[in-house]
């Protein structure tokens, strides 16, 4: 066992990334995948960061917010989910997802939104519970850091 596990996790301790393929089934007759269906895809991936993190708690999501659609996905399109821990406060932790689209004709990825997810981890009561706390090795770690704690506080203002 490292000296790191022992202090905490590192957000690459829990980061992911997901590919799912859109179907008609996942967009308006004008071929663009629905917003709600990318909002359902985000809350999953940064669910399943803060399992990764928090290990034996449940976790719920307390709030999606700052999420921009800057371009549209389409019918056909591998939409890509990349995930990452940002900050953790004692029970509540803040998920940044990047949302990618890829025509899978064309080879080209286009950044189409981003998204701040707040996580809550709870016991078996339903009450908010302690995690484990991240570890900040660089200073990419340290400024998204101090980024979620602003928007943290912002949040419960």
């Amino acid at each position: 066992m490292s000296k790191d596990s022992l202090r905490g996790k590192h957000s690459n301790d829990s980061k992911s990334e997901t590919t799912i393929m859109m179907l008609p089934s996942d967009a308006n007759p004008k071929g663009n995948v629905f917003g709600g269906v990318i909002l359902k895809h985000i809350d999953l991936i940064a669910g399943l960061v803060a399992k990764r993190h928090a290990g034996h708690a449940n976790v719920v999501t307390a709030s999606i917010d700052r999420v921009a659609f800057l371009k549209p996905v389409f019918i056909g399109n591998a939409l890509i989910l990349s995930a990452r821990l940002n900050y953790v406060k004692r029970s509540s932790m803040e998920v940044e997802v990047i949302i990618m689209a890829d025509d899978l004709d064309s080879g080209e990825r286009t950044l189409t939104g981003t998204a701040f997810v707040t996580v809550v981890a709870l016991d078996d009561a339903g009450k908010p519970v302690k995690v484990t706390p991240l570890i900040l090795r660089t200073e990419d770690d340290r400024r998204r850091f101090l980024e979620g704690e602003s928007r943290m506080n912002a949040r419960l203002k």
